[in-house]
Formats: C-alpha cells, sequence, structure tokens
C-alpha cells in the first residue's frame, strides 16, 4: 500500500471519529493498525498522527485507572 493511500484511509478514519463518537474507541483500534502497518513497512510516520497516538494511548490508560 502507498503512502498516499494510507493518508487517505488514516484521513477517513479521523473524519470517523468525530462523525461517530460512539464508535470511537473502534476507529481509534483501526488507527492504531494502520500505523503499525505504515511502521512495518518502513513508512515515514507522520509527526501529528504519531502525537495523536500517543495521546490516544495516554487517554486509555488514564482512564483504565
Amino acid at each position: 500500500m502507498a503512502l498516499e493511500e494510507f493518508k487517505a484511509r488514516i484521513s477517513l478514519l479521523l473524519e470517523e471519529m468525530v462523525n461517530q463518537p460512539e464508535d470511537q474507541h473502534e476507529i481509534q483500534e483501526q488507527l492504531r493498525e494502520k500505523l503499525q502497518e505504515m511502521r512495518a513497512m518502513g513508512l515515514p510516520l507522520p509527526a501529528d498522527l504519531v502525537a495523536l497516538e500517543k495521546r490516544l494511548d495516554d487517554d486509555f490508560y488514564a482512564a483504565g485507572t
């Protein structure tokens, strides 16, 4: 999968997070999967998405305590 296709899919996931907040957890998992796929392929990760991933992880762990 090309970098541009990853970016397009991630963009759609971010739109879904806004438009379907009731599905936010599932969408977050899909976003993490896409970022993992990009890492596995050695593609560059946009800094803003890495920051978003960290924030989502922080929020997840904070909610669990």
